[in-house]
């Protein structure tokens, strides 16, 4: 017997006859054995039309009323699911964020989880129910209802299985598990049968969708194994786990899971996927003083303002070392802010100008196996070179090599790529079954 936490997303229980479905494998899982608690995304477009709703009432809605409003969706799919579950014989509770125990700190509309006590959850498992949690929410230390922000049932789910030390985490979507590359862009991806954490990471921080990155996070802090599937399929998914699968487990996840991810394996590739980011904008700040100081300077005004920075570049011209160029890349919606905080800035660095270019793609590789072969480099810019694609910027971790191209280049870059290094599938793998890939 294992215990199983299982994600279900707005897809997966857009109406009620996709609830139905979902409470069968939600009952097959508990007859099968398993202990089970399940935490659900709002039905469908739920969440976004309660915001187009609160749009046409107010222009600035309050950040509290607006936590309370947008965690009714969550509660709506818990209680509908729960009833599904029940009329298949097996007795379900649900549960809010609260009720379920989840603290979080008052940043209204994207709270950060400080605390779980998930007594009624595990008082109801132990009893042989299944516990419907909604996702997506909590409570503040002044019993203000929260929310985590978009992708936050996810977070949710991970962090019950953390505190409940659950077996494994089901994430279930509408894609049957991770790709090495975006389907949508490359028809020929192949569906990734493990991944460790760390590549998980790197792929869901670098533009990867299906996994939202502060869940990836709290999965990898406190040793969460992942299974991203789909509940439209019985496919096997994605395993995510720095460690084998539960014995229990076994015709649940992917055979490859059973094993130790570091046992060696002929077939493993050098590559593991190809995420891409269109999201990022790119700023260079011109003729800086090449002083100590001068860097910091502009990336703590930058930090001031709350943007993040992605990528950093540094250049000395030949013609003048006593200035600098510093170019960084960050979310496009931190572009405006960022380029108001370094304008007011100007005197205080002693910079030329600014350059703004908001047309940027990002590709990244990603791959454990980047660690012991050498080359990759290389066969990276051989590709990209074939391909007729000039490249902006380079960034590189120990897992990661990351370049920026022109927006227009990316999806040529990326198809490029994925083919170089032989990732193609022989026959197309990648199905979405609900339209939206979460």
């Amino acid at each position: 017997m294992a215990l199983i936490v299982q994600k279900y997303g707005g897809s997966s229980v857009a109406d009620t006859a996709a609830m139905k479905r979902v409470a069968r494998r939600i009952a097959d899982t508990h007859n099968a054995g398993h202990q089970v608690v399940v935490v659900v995304s709002a039905m469908g477009d739920t969440t976004d039309d309660l915001l187009d709703a609160a749009a046409e009432l107010s222009s600035e809605p309050p950040e509290r009323e607006m936590d309370i409003l947008l965690s009714a969706g969550e509660r709506i799919s818990m209680a509908l699911l729960a009833m599904a579950v029940g009329e298949l014989g097996v007795e379900a509770r649900a549960y809010t964020g609260a009720q379920a125990g989840i603290r979080t700190d008052s940043h209204f509309g994207a709270a950060q989880i400080i605390g779980m006590v998930p007594e009624r959850v595990a008082r109801a498992v132990k009893d042989g129910q299944v516990a419907i949690v909604a996702g997506f929410q909590g409570i503040s230390k002044d019993d203000d209802v929260t929310t985590l922000g978009r992708g936050g049932s996810d977070t949710t789910a991970v962090a019950l299985a953390a505190a409940l030390h659950a077996d494994v985490c089901e994430i279930y979507t509408d894609v049957d598990g991770l790709f090495s590359a975006d389907p949508r862009i490359v028809p020929k991806a192949h569906r990734l049968r493990t991944l460790t954490q760390e590549e998980t990471l790197e792929m869901a921080a670098h533009g990867a969708k299906i996994l939202h990155l502060r869940a990836v996070e709290f999965a990898r802090r406190y040793g969460v194994p992942l299974h991203v599937r789909s509940s439209f399929s019985e496919k096997n998914g994605t395993w995510i786990s720095d460690a084998p699968a539960h014995p229990d487990l076994k015709g649940l996840v992917p055979d490859a899971a059973l094993a130790h991810p570091e046992e060696p394996t002929m077939e493993k590739p050098i590559i593991s996927g190809i995420a891409h980011d269109r999201s990022q904008d790119k700023i260079t700040v011109t003729n800086v003083p090449n002083n100590p100081g001068v860097a910091a300077r502009v990336f703590a005004v930058v930090a001031e303002v709350g943007a993040n920075i992605d990528m950093i570049v540094q250049n000395i011209p030949v013609s003048d070392p006593t200035k600098a160029n510093i170019t960084f890349t960050l979310p496009e919606d931190h572009a405006r802010i960022a380029l108001d905080a370094l304008g007011e800035a100007r005197a205080e660095i002693g910079y030329d100008e600014l350059r703004y270019n908001p047309d940027i793609g990002k590709l990244s590789l990603i791959g454990v196996g980047m660690r012991t072969n050498p080359g990759v480099s290389a066969r990276l810019f051989s590709a990209l070179s074939d391909a007729g694609i000039n490249i902006d910027l380079i960034s590189t971790s120990e897992i990661r090599l990351s370049v920026v191209t022109r927006l227009e280049d990316l999806d040529r870059a990326v198809q490029a790529v994925h083919t170089a290094f032989g990732l193609d599938a022989s026959e197309t793998e990648a199905v979405v079954y609900g339209g939206t890939g979460r």
